[in-house]
């Protein structure tokens, strides 16, 4: 991996990433540099990472050391990108610039940032478990070297998937909005059972081992979706009666509009 790294903004997301890095041994704390906004937020890290970083706080002198470094990674809100003002003093280095800015595009990356050679990757929460799914979509002139760079930084976290740029909306909308509807499917099933007489916590326990086991099932056996529903439903049975309710209440179409409003939304940005 690369000598320096650096990350403006320091959100879960960024932690996600970077720590692994150092639990490995793959980078060294001190060739590791954060910028942060607040004075606040330079003192929490402080006081509450388990690592000794060197981290600074935006607009200040020794700030300008994270422009040297070969590889950066941009984690701040995408309202907040207009405020990072990128340094003249390594335009001819053309470093590498790593944005996981939700729906900011590759081409408002390279004009807000000139100097650099930009990747753009769209990550999921889960990788705060190492179970993420990234997106990368290449910009002009990467190197294979700085490639498996990018690769490096997500691969101990993450299934890595590397995509034309036209897809990294719906593959946001599908791996980073989806968790949040995951949980929205699985908090509307445990109120069910809820309903039916069990206790709050046990019903989701059940739950999340059913949606757990369901998967295990589907990708252990090759099943289609298609071919396990049709197995748990008989005729006149309550599977039937269940799947009924939902079509007659637009489920299925409802979770395509969403998956298609998230995509939609995701493009707005650039």
């Amino acid at each position: 991996m690369t000598s320096k790294i650096a990350v403006i903004g320091f959100g879960n997301i960024a932690k996600a990433i970077i720590t692994p890095l150092f639990d490995k041994k793959i980078l060294n704390p001190k060739d590791f540099y954060c910028l942060v906004n607040t004075k606040k937020s330079l003192e929490n890290i402080r006081n509450n990472y388990k690592y000794n970083i060197n981290i600074f706080q935006a607009n200040s002198k020794d700030s300008e050391i994270i422009w040297d470094c070969p590889v950066k990674i941009l984690s701040v809100k995408p309202q907040q990108l207009k405020n990072i003002i990128e340094l003249e003093k390594n335009k001819n280095n053309r470093n590498l610039l790593v944005s996981i800015l939700a729906g900011v595009s590759l081409e408002k990356l390279i004009k807000r940032f000139p100097n650099h050679k930009c990747v753009r990757v769209v990550t999921n929460i889960p990788i705060t478990i190492g179970k993420g799914s990234t997106g990368i979509a290449w910009g002009d002139e990467i190197s294979e070297n700085q490639k498996e760079a990018v690769r490096r930084l997500f691969e101990n976290t993450s299934k890595i998937n590397e995509f034309p740029e036209d897809l990294l909306d719906i593959f946001l909308a599908l791996t980073s909005s989806g968790p949040a509807i995951i949980a929205l499917i699985i908090e509307a099933l445990s109120d069910g059972g809820l309903s039916g007489g069990l206790p709050k916590q046990l019903s989701e326990e059940l739950v999340m081992d059913m949606i757990l086991g369901t998967i295990s099932l589907i990708r252990e056996t090759n099943l289609t979706t298609t071919e396990l529903k049709n197995m748990v439903t008989s005729p006149g049975g309550t599977t039937i009666s269940a799947l009924r309710v939902l079509e007659n209440k637009s489920l299925r179409s409802a979770l395509i509009e969403a998956v298609v409003s998230a995509s939609n939304r995701s493009k707005e940005f650039r």
